[in-house]
């Protein structure tokens, strides 16, 4: 049995304080420790991030500038492996700079001679297709890739990637576990019949004139106007998401003559601490993908508002379709799958829970791979 520790260098968005790539990172350092400690051995893992002092002391984990290319290499050279995910790393979409970064740190691990793997990634949109024989050159000298839906595959297949496998996982989001010592609310058996359903609002900013802003605004009010509801603001990226939040908030006004409640989740950057919040929602309307899948993972019906085909693939794992995008939303619509969500929770329930069970364990499958093939290298 293999007792000595094993280094594992971590590369994604991480110490960007954005909730759901921070929830990515706690996913994968769980899972990790989990299967390690099943399979015998120790892996002590080091964080490439923006903020290595807050990084290290919010998961206990050893953390480096994810700029300094010095640092990096030392890491690297002192490491028995690296992990390249999860998220939306390689797209071009937000910058052009995103590709060539992640992958010039996996380069930098193979050239170095360690082995590299690929953590349950979603692909694209790539659309500079100079990319292509880059990331296929990288990846097809992983050890080991793992993408989170089938459009990630499909495109990587398209970039004529030659590889025995390339597997398809759950986001790790889904195997992410509520904080030590809490409990599941269950809204569905346990609520109070005077306690307001609470409606979970993850928004962020996307429309350059923000109506898909006012039209949620404008949903939730008539939302309001129709269940005496709590709707709870839970920003997922600081600063933005909170500005976001609050003009949302600003545009539904006064809504306190209709017996609503509104209220917005304050500075939480712990993933965990989020995920306990969402837990504790009858519905959650989102826009960014990890409100979502934070909700889904702990049984709490997920209406989607989609900005990017990754909240589509999404919401079909669980059985459901975006509501509206932020191009197009229709506010009665909104207020519509919210009332009926709202009534059919437990159906919902019903419905989905084998899917979801099954999407949880799956979310393993890239930690017991990487953990097995430590095991194999001694």
């Amino acid at each position: 049995m293999v007792t000595t520790a094993k280094t594992i260098i971590i590369s994604g968005y991480y110490g960007f304080r954005n909730s759901g790539d921070e929830a990515v990172l706690k996913s994968i350092l769980t899972a990790l420790e989990e299967e390690s400690r099943q399979a015998g051995i120790t892996i002590k893992p080091v964080v490439l991030s923006s903020d290595p002092a807050w990084t290290q002391k919010m998961y206990g984990v050893e953390a480096v500038p994810r700029m300094s290319l010095g640092e990096v290499r030392r890491a690297i050279k002192n490491s028995d492996g690296l992990i390249s995910g999860g998220g939306s790393l390689l797209q071009d979409a937000t910058s052009p700079k995103s590709i060539p970064y992640y992958l010039a740190i996996l380069k930098l691990a193979q050239w170095a001679g360690k082995p590299t793997f690929v953590y349950a990634q979603g692909m694209g949109p790539v659309q500079r297709k100079i990319f292509y024989p880059m990331i296929r050159s990288v990846f097809q000298r992983c050890e080991y890739v793992s993408v989170r839906d089938e459009q990630s595959a499909a495109l990587l297949s398209t970039m004529k990637l030659k590889r025995p496998v390339v597997e398809v996982v759950p986001d790790p989001v889904m195997g992410l576990p509520l904080p030590s010592g809490s409990e599941l609310h269950d809204a569905a058996t346990e609520t109070d019949e005077n306690e307001l359903p609470v409606v979970g609002i993850s928004v962020r900013y996307w429309d350059k004139e923000q109506r898909d802003l006012t039209a949620i605004a404008d949903g939730l009010k008539r939302l309001a106007a129709e269940r005496r509801v709590h709707l709870r603001f839970l920003p997922f990226h600081l600063p933005d998401d909170e500005q976001a939040s609050r003009m949302v908030m600003d545009l539904l006004g006064d809504i306190s003559g209709t017996g609503s409640l509104v209220s917005m989740c304050d500075q939480v950057t712990d993933p965990q601490q989020m995920l306990l919040e969402v837990s504790r929602c009858s519905l959650m309307i989102g826009m960014r993908l990890h409100s979502l899948i934070y909700a889904a993972s702990h049984q709490v019906p997920p209406l989607g508002i989609s900005y990017d085909p990754k909240i589509d693939h999404f919401l079909s794992r669980v059985g459901s379709q975006p509501v509206g995008t932020t191009d197009a939303l229709d506010a009665q619509k909104l207020a519509n799958e919210s009332m009926r969500l709202l009534d059919q929770r437990s159906q919902w329930i019903e419905s989905q829970g084998a899917a979801i069970a099954l999407l949880k364990s799956e979310a393993r499958l890239p930690a017991q791979h990487i953990v097995n093939y430590l095991c194999r290298k001694g």
